[in-house]
């Protein structure tokens, strides 16, 4: 497998958009073929009932930026794909986890998303925040991801890792923001539309500080559940549960010790739906364990090598914390560790595996430069919390 390519973009969003959509236009139109058929067994729909379906988001995201429909429509022009296609899979997981939700009682599984994990400097090996997650997702992913470096005059500098033509995924940004994130599945999961999850993670790193991170997830009705980890190289983080809904369907998690570990399920005690994530995802109670189990073999001072090594855990194989293709299911429905990304916050770095990291090295991408651009909400002298003069 090849190293997913790096992709530097600038300018206002329609520009971005644009060089975005020409450099990625075979793995962008990829996508959209890929996703053509995954709705199509998801939902039962046509490309054309999606492309309707994805249209009703229009204005809900405009409501929430609409700068980030520029960026969608210079994407497409740049593709040569049509905007509603960009939207689609913009939109895919509201379409697509919907549709499992309202048909959770007719068999099926969806493929496992994420073991995610946050730790703080008291627990880490360096005194650094660290961040970090394995992205587990369908199979034609492994030919469309990319390495996406945005280069912006509106708010922070980012890289993120992320399926080509979508806004974002994981990553990382000039103001110290490191964000993970973890599908979930609720029983109010119906597609009303609302602000995508992928665009709430593009929101979030346009954000400069955590406060600013919650106050994008407030900004308006989240049309899916979904697991939000974000940390700030302050030596702080926070884990976001939310369903369906507005601020009120927000269920926050501190990190114990310094750490805190997602997958794929809701944990907040204050969470009251039906958790439909371990009906669609029962290997996600596993893998907390597992990931949770490996942080604790570590000791008091955790590390980048520490997830290097824990994230290529294969109990319960194949739906291990790597995860691989089962056989047994559907080929819609196959998924695997698709990338695995860890960030040290504070040296602004990544190391990212292409492809499972058990067969695939991490490589390491050094960011210091690039993502050296000031955060306008403080002084340049104050880049971490415990350094921050009184």
């Amino acid at each position: 497998m090849n190293e997913f390519p790096r992709v530097r973009v600038a300018g206002p969003p329609r520009d971005r958009g644009r060089r975005y959509g020409e450099a990625t236009r075979d793995r962008v139109r990829l996508s959209v073929d890929a996703y053509r058929d995954v709705f199509a067994a998801y939902a039962g729909w046509e490309w054309a009932k999606v492309t309707e379906e994805a249209l009703r988001y229009v204005e809900p995201v405009r409501a929430f930026g609409e700068r980030y429909l520029d960026e969608m429509r210079g994407l497409a022009e740049g593709a040569g794909v049509a905007f509603e296609d960009v939207l689609a899979i913009n939109t895919r997981t509201e379409i697509m986890f919907a549709a499992k939700a309202r048909a959770a009682e007719h068999g099926g599984r969806a493929p496992g998303e994420c073991t995610s994990f946050a730790v703080l400097p008291e627990a880490s090996a360096d005194g650094h925040t660290l961040i970090g997650q394995n992205w587990d997702w369908l199979l034609h992913s492994f030919d469309t991801c990319v390495v996406l470096e945005v280069e912006q005059d509106e708010g922070p500098d980012f890289v993120t890792v992320v399926e080509a033509g979508l806004l974002a995924k994981t990553g990382m940004n000039s103001s110290g923001i490191g964000l993970c994130a973890n599908a979930l599945v609720s029983d109010s999961d119906r597609g009303v539309p609302g602000i995508p999850f992928h665009l709430l993670l593009r929101g979030i790193l346009d954000a400069e500080n955590l406060s600013d991170a919650l106050t994008v997830l407030q900004s308006g009705y989240r049309s899916s559940s979904a697991n939000y980890l974000v940390a700030h190289r302050d030596g702080i983080a926070v884990d976001v549960e939310g369903a369906p809904g507005d601020f009120a369907r927000l269920f926050l998690l501190f990190p114990e010790g310094g750490l805190v570990t997602h997958t794929n399920h809701f944990l907040s005690p204050s969470y009251d739906g039906k958790d439909v994530s371990l009906w669609v995802m029962p290997d996600s109670p596993f893998r907390l364990e597992r990931i949770r189990a490996a942080v604790a073999a570590a000791g008091p001072s955790v590390s980048i090598q520490t997830f290097q090594a824990a994230l290529t855990d294969h109990a319960n194989y194949p739906s291990g914390v790597c995860c691989h293709p089962d056989a047994r299911m559907a080929p819609h429905d196959q998924g695997a560790t698709v990338a695995s990304i860890l960030m040290d916050l504070d040296a602004r770095r990544m190391w990212v595996a292409d492809g499972q990291p058990c067969t695939h090295p991490y490589r390491v991408l050094d960011y210091a430069e690039f993502l050296a651009k000031p955060s306008p909400v403080r002084p340049a002298a104050a880049i971490s919390a415990h350094r921050v003069p009184a």
